[in-house]
């Protein structure tokens, strides 16, 4: 083993050492401080019955719903404006992310033909749950969320993101980012050029979002948000030890989950397991086998077993 090797290792399980023993030993200041999340516990007593659960072989694949929520001022239902599904496999350390077409045309229950982002709306994440694995024939019982104005201020707070920004992307963006500021009383940071650069969490955030101005839709809207989260992990992933143990309390306090603080920790050491793993981004459906539905082509339609069987393979493969 080489002293980088070994200095490398090192690092990643002092950080989880730090954690834990802060966890046990640490005292109430230190576990409040790193763990100071919102924890929703009305999925603690949910039966598999009521998620809709379906049973898969016992493997060390743990997966996650993860929704970005976009909650309005003037009183709107909660909807869940991007959706994904996060599986942690703690036997090879890898990450894999999923998203889902939020327009995806689904049957969501006592609700009928909906999209797929409606069901957040109707029932909040217990019922989005469910909706997803009705759909996809997935084992979800745990969820994690963050509304956009709080991804912004996660972006913020690990110093922003180095994005690749077309004309198109540059401009529609620039709509949304004054909009943002003056409905703040706050002069506009606008994304000022074109190409690679830094983004702030204002700018991140909106780049995230858009999809309108030739920007590719919703297909496109897709895609950004994972060029965003790689974005945030390689920021995350090149910290310092002394970074990451500030950057820690910072960024809990934005995060609502149903994980407790046990199966947090879990689910670190089982992506870090293999050493700092990349994170790997599948979009269903695929190009080519979907089309547009309903009376004004409101729904993005194409066959759920099938994209079920693809997303099965994907995650347990």
């Amino acid at each position: 083993m080489t002293l980088r090797r070994f200095f490398r290792i090192l690092r990643r399980w002092t950080f989880l050492a730090i954690i834990i023993a802060g966890l046990f030993f640490g005292g109430k200041f230190v576990y409040n401080s790193f763990f100071s999340y919102t924890h929703d516990n009305s999925l603690d007593n949910a039966s598999d019955e009521e998620l809709a659960v379906n049973i898969k072989p016992q493997t060390g694949v743990t997966n996650i719903a993860l929704f970005g929520v976009d909650t309005r001022s003037n009183g709107e239902p909660v909807r869940s404006d991007s959706m994904m599904i996060m599986s942690v496999d703690s036997d090879n350390g890898t990450i894999k992310l999923v998203s889902l077409m939020r327009d995806s045309r689904v049957e969501v229950e006592d609700h009928g033909t909906q999209k797929l982002c409606h069901a957040y709306s109707f029932g909040g994440a217990k019922l989005a749950i469910k909706t997803i694995n009705q759909s996809f024939g997935l084992d979800i019982t745990d969820y994690a969320e963050v509304n956009f104005q709080q991804m912004s201020e996660l972006i913020e707070a690990i110093g922003g993101v180095n994005i690749d920004v077309s004309d198109a992307e540059r401009k529609e963006a620039n709509k949304y980012i004054t909009e943002y500021y003056e409905s703040y009383g706050l002069e506009p940071i606008l994304i000022e050029q074109t190409g690679y650069q830094r983004l702030n969490g204002v700018q991140a955030m909106t780049y995230a979002r858009i999809r309108k101005g030739g920007t590719g839709d919703d297909w496109g809207r897709v895609e950004r948000q994972g060029i965003v989260l790689n974005a945030m992990f390689d920021e995350i992933k090149n910290k310092s030890l002394p970074e990451l143990i500030t950057l820690m309390p910072k960024l809990m306090p934005y995060i609502t989950t149903s994980l407790t603080k046990t199966e947090m920790i879990s689910l670190a050491k089982g992506a870090l397991s293999k050493g700092i793993p990349e994170i790997e981004h599948y979009r269903v459906p695929e190009d080519g086998q979907w089309n547009y539905g309903g009376s004004n082509d409101e729904y993005i339609v194409y066959d759920l077993n099938k994209a079920a069987e693809t997303i099965d393979n994907y995650l347990y493969t």
